[in-house]
């Protein structure tokens, strides 16, 4: 499965685009100007994710490479930094 094909399945389950679970990441704390906070590792975010959103662990790992920038989402949702993906 291709990383952008994780994305739109988290989507279509949580009606949560990556751009939302960038703003939600920063609001709780996990990601400061769109980076990863120092500290923060991949268990607490997965967690987050577990509990919130039902999501599986791999897909909540998509979530955490999109937040650390490992991985960027393409499509309609991408974000003006432009697509990009790294498979």
């Amino acid at each position: 499965m291709s990383f952008q094909a994780y994305l739109t399945n988290i989507q279509a389950k949580t009606g949560k685009s990556p751009a939302d679970f960038r703003a939600l990441a920063e609001k709780k704390g996990f990601t400061q100007n769109g980076k990863l906070a120092p500290g923060v590792k991949a268990g607490a975010i997965v967690k987050w994710l577990k509990a919130d959103f039902q999501l599986g662990h791999g897909h909540a790992m998509a979530i955490f490479a999109l937040l650390k920038g490992t991985n960027r989402e393409t499509g309609p949702s991408a974000t003006s930094e432009g697509p990009t993906t790294r498979e």
